[in-house]
C-alpha cells in the first residue's frame, strides 16, 4: 500500500504543475493578444520582475519576448502531455 501513495503524490504533483501551466498560458495569451491591439509605435510600461519599479519598453519587443515565452510555455505543456501517454502506454 505504501508504494501506491508516492505514485499519487507524483501524479498528483504533475496535475497541480500541468493546471498551473495552463493558467500560465492563458494569461500569457491575453497579454499577447492585448500587445497585438495596440497601435504599432506605443511605448508599454513592463514591471522589473520581484518588484514594483516600472519601465517604458518598446511595444513590439515585449511582444516577440511575451510570444517567445508563450511558446515556451506550450512546449513544457506538450512535453507533460507526451510523458502522460507513454506512462499510459507502458
Amino acid at each position: 500500500m505504501s508504494g501506491r501513495e508516492p505514485r499519487r503524490e507524483e501524479e498528483g504533483a504533475k496535475l497541480n504543475q500541468k493546471e498551473e501551466l495552463n493558467r500560465k498560458i492563458k494569461e500569457q495569451k491575453v497579454v499577447v493578444d492585448e500587445l497585438s491591439n495596440l497601435k504599432k509605435n506605443r511605448k508599454v510600461y513592463k514591471q522589473q520582475p520581484n518588484s514594483n519599479i516600472f519601465f517604458l519598453v518598446d511595444r513590439t519587443e515585449t511582444l516577440s519576448e511575451c510570444k517567445n515565452t508563450l511558446d515556451d510555455l506550450k512546449k513544457a505543456h506538450q512535453e507533460i502531455e507526451n510523458s502522460e501517454k507513454t506512462k499510459i502506454r507502458k
